[in-house]
């Protein structure tokens, strides 16, 4: 009598690779939402803070000035708007649509932060409000100093930079808007579920949909 041979058994390679590739997709996902979320809101509230301050020679004496974020540069501020319709419109986009999409989020991101750290320098702003206040166009503001609030906007600069690396990354493992919908608006018909009428979870999620369970399909 001949041996028996043994069939080998297929290892879940296959299922544990696209279970990583899930848990990456997610965890991505969840870290590019984050940084874009945060580093948009942070330039936009630090645009409206004190970015310069210095005073202008009047007569005998001098007067304190100074200038926000938007008096120095308003290219973080729009960039920001910029990254968040991006870090929106990447879930409402696939393939190639994506990857632009997840490029012009990076880039908007990269641009804030230049912007930013171009503005801790930046004494035009001031110089204009000292030729405006002493009525001489020749004027110049004196002890001028920056504070940390054009840092922190290129910081935040750069986390809209890290969530679009992201989305170029991982992006082909995000999901996008719901295809139910066809584009001229006619929604896909759908499979209704199948009612196993020896399972009473299934008899219960049926009624709530408003099936009536009994009935043959």
């Amino acid at each position: 009598m001949g041996g028996v041979s043994a069939v080998p058994v297929p290892q879940p390679r296959a299922s544990a690779a696209s279970a990583a590739a899930a848990n990456s997709g997610r965890r991505s996902l969840a870290a590019a939402l984050f940084l874009g979320a945060v580093g948009a809101t942070v330039v936009l509230l630090a645009s409206g803070q004190t970015w310069a301050e210095g005073t202008a020679a009047v007569g005998g004496g001098s007067i304190p000035l100074d200038a926000d974020g938007s008096d120095v540069t308003g290219v973080p501020t729009a960039l920001a708007i910029v990254g968040l319709a991006a870090l929106v419109a990447v879930f409402a986009v696939r393939r190639a649509g994506r990857l632009l999409v997840s490029a012009l989020l990076a880039l908007s991101g990269a641009g804030a932060a230049v912007a930013a750290y171009l503005g801790a320098s930046d004494s035009d702003a001031l110089d204009e409000r000292a030729a405006q206040t002493t009525g001489d166009t020749a004027a110049t503001v004196d002890a001028l100093t920056h504070t940390a609030w054009p840092y922190i906007t290129a910081v935040a600069g750069l986390l809209i930079l890290l969530a679009g690396l992201l989305a170029l990354r991982y992006g082909k493992l995000w999901p996008a808007m719901s295809g139910r919908y066809e584009r001229d608006g006619t929604p896909r018909p759908r499979k209704a579920p199948v009612v196993d009428p020896d399972r009473p979870e299934d008899l219960w999620k049926a009624l709530d949909r408003g099936e009536d369970p009994t009935r043959e399909a």
